[in-house]
């Protein structure tokens, strides 16, 4: 009975164990932007100005994509090291919230962490993970965390036809080895096609940057098949008094803010139609 027992405890530690991923460098990183945020008093700072400054610290931080695909089944994966587009945001957006609400425990980043990046905040396979970033944004607004500003600041209606991820399952690890997820991602892409967004379209960007904040969050549309948003990252208000594009470019690249202010930025990449702006929810200590 003694020898089951330890058994048991000995299995639930492994499955626990599978549970998430990261590295003791990654938990290094966290613990330094913490500190970062004690000694910069960030907490008392609005919840934009802490987006601004902590996704400033992540500068030359290297591109890497594809970190969140690991073998096996769905687990929360922390990879601070290397970052694309959308782990940037995250990350950035999950440390600041984590800042302002004085949370600052490793565990408290992977609970907000995991919030964040599932649908309705659970770990449920591969499809809870908010994989359209569209979808990302209306259910994160949901939770609450962040209002999508665009409409207001003078925003066009666009609706998405995304299918990329259910007609091209050859092109993820996950739905090449469980095709049974195939017809839940095309549930999740017909209900995103059926929702209206609004945009702004590249060329009237300059004509609204006045009212896009430091800090804001910033989703540009794509005229990619199947695809809704190509890239992501957070605008920040630099010494020309402009607004320009902190983000994780491309492979071989590292976070980076745009020379050119964000119109300009947008108009010399043909891909690029417009943008959403997301503006985060601001927090009680």
């Amino acid at each position: 009975m003694k020898l089951l027992k330890i058994i048991f405890l000995v299995l639930s530690f492994s499955i626990a164990s599978l549970a998430q991923i990261y590295s003791d460098k990654d938990v290094e990183i966290c613990k330094s932007k913490f500190e970062l945020a004690v000694d910069k008093k960030l907490a008392d700072k609005p919840i934009s100005e802490i987006i601004s400054y902590i996704g400033r610290s992540f500068l030359n931080t290297e591109y890497e994509a594809f970190s969140l695909e690991r073998e096996g089944e769905e687990q929360l994966v922390i990879h601070l090291t290397g970052l694309d587009c959308t782990t940037f945001l995250e990350n950035t957006l999950t440390l600041s919230r984590c800042i302002k609400q004085q949370k600052t425990s490793f565990e408290d980043y992977q609970k907000e962490l995991t919030f964040i990046r599932y649908r309705d905040g659970k770990i449920d396979e591969y499809p809870s993970r908010l994989h359209y970033f569209s979808d990302w944004i209306f259910n994160n607004t949901k939770k609450g965390i962040l209002k999508d500003v665009t409409k207001t600041i003078g925003g066009e209606p666009i609706t998405f036809n995304v299918f990329f991820m259910s007609k091209n399952p050859d092109k993820y690890k996950h739905l090449t080895e469980t095709p049974a997820f195939i017809p839940i991602i095309a549930k999740q892409e017909e209900a995103l096609n059926k929702r209206e967004y609004y945009y702004i379209p590249k060329e009237k960007v300059e004509k609204i940057e006045s009212k896009i904040h430091n800090g804001d969050l910033i989703a540009i549309t794509t005229n990619l098949k199947g695809l809704d948003i190509g890239h992501v990252g957070i605008a920040v208000k630099e010494s020309d008094g402009r607004i320009h594009f902190l983000h994780a470019p491309l492979t071989g690249s590292k976070v980076q803010i745009s020379e050119k202010p964000l119109p300009e930025y947008l108009a010399a990449i043909k891909k690029h139609t417009g943008i959403m702006v997301l503006r985060v929810a601001e927090l009680n200590k």
